[in-house]
């Protein structure tokens, strides 16, 4: 029997790649200055608009995906009885896994058994994007659902994301560092670099100083880190700089030759947390 894959919009998938796979996607919700705006994938937000009011100073909230939400989306499917396979924003960052996971108890109260797995990806952004990508091309090719979620579970530590922040007064606002901190690190051009650990958190693990050296220090982690890149894809994703975005695939480009290069700007959701300018590479390595 045919299945349906779910994710949600903290996957930051360009709209192409969610119709060619017909993928579902559950929408995460954002607060900025009294509004409350739905990440729908770039339908009908503007994403352009959000990321210069990041831009100018202004910060946003997010919601974790309520149960009701899930509830809804989940009981379309099973109530035709069609297998679902839901890829999660990380549970290291949201507890919108674990409301999905209530939904699901919910559903198997009301029906019996459901046909629905859950699987918390450990990821963000595109990374999250990248490892639904490659799940979607191998269930084209004809993986049934038991194997493909075998396959995500065996491979979803693989994937990796180099993240840089422009704007470190961005994490203050949003009251991720101290004010102190802040200010020694804009005094002295500090870039942030955070990777995703294998419990799905963002960790900082470098402090750059000058934004090119930033840049060229997720090029090299990338590279240092592929493996087998000739058949997968490499995701750079951006809040507003393509031009950088470009520049990085260049950069890939002349010493690696991957399957292909997606260039895509983050979500909302995620650019909420990290400011204008952030810039991120994601790509399959060996485990993290």
């Amino acid at each position: 029997m045919d299945y349906q894959l779910i994710t949600d919009s903290c996957s930051d998938l360009p709209l192409d790649i969610v119709d060619r796979f017909n993928l579902d996607i559950v929408n995460f919700t954002i607060n900025m200055g009294g509004d409350e705006l739905q990440d729908d994938m770039g339908k009908t937000f503007d994403k352009h608009a959000f990321f210069n009011r990041l831009k100018e100073g202004e910060t946003a909230s997010t919601s974790q995906v309520n149960v009701h939400t899930y509830l809804e989306t989940f009981k379309q499917y099973a109530e035709k009885k069609v297998p679902l396979i839901y890829l999660s924003f990380s549970s290291g960052l949201s507890g919108s896994y674990n409301s999905a996971l209530q939904a699901k108890d919910m559903l198997m109260e009301e029906y019996g058994e459901v046909d629905l797995t859950i699987i918390d990806t450990m990821a963000a952004s595109l990374g999250q994007g990248l490892l639904v990508y490659e799940a979607a091309i191998l269930k084209e090719q004809g993986l049934n659902k038991d194997e493909l979620v075998q396959w995500i579970e065996d491979h979803k530590l693989n994937y990796h994301s180099w993240v840089t922040v422009d704007d470190i007064k961005h994490l203050q606002r949003g009251g991720r560092i101290s004010a102190t901190a802040a200010t020694v690190g804009s005094l002295l051009n500090v870039k942030p670099i955070i990777v995703m650990n294998d419990q799905g958190k963002l960790i900082p693990v470098a402090k750059i100083r000058g934004r090119k050296k930033s840049i060229h220090h997720l090029v090299e982690q990338t590279i240092n880190g592929v493996k087998d890149v000739e058949d997968h894809p490499i995701f750079i994703g951006h809040v507003g700089v393509p031009e950088e975005a470009e520049y990085i695939k260049a950069k890939l480009l002349e010493r690696i030759k991957p399957r292909e290069i997606v260039i895509s700007s983050y979500g909302p959701t995620v650019a909420a947390h990290t400011g204008f300018g952030s810039l991120a590479v994601f790509s399959y390595g060996n485990k993290r």
